[in-house]
């Protein structure tokens, strides 16, 4: 029973101790907060969904030209 005590007098002044050697009395909390209003959302984009991509993409016919052209759509440009 005491050691039970004792370890939780120990952990409690552990506790305190690092609570207080955290705390920075030098933080100053909200004194000098500049409140702005945030900037406005952007346009959305204009163009096709994904599914309306991937319908088109599942219509067209597979062959080499496509698959060439739907390989160079997705390299990157340089």
């Amino acid at each position: 029973m005491k050691k039970i005590v004792l370890l939780g007098l120990l952990a409690s002044a552990s506790l305190t101790l690092t609570v207080t050697s955290c705390s920075n009395p030098d933080y100053k909390k909200d004194e000098e907060i500049a409140v702005q209003p945030l900037p406005p959302l952007p346009a959305e984009a204009t163009g096709q969904d994904s599914a309306a991509a991937a319908a088109a993409a599942a219509k067209q016919e597979i062959n080499a030209v496509n698959a060439t052209e739907a390989i160079k759509k997705m390299q990157p440009q340089m």
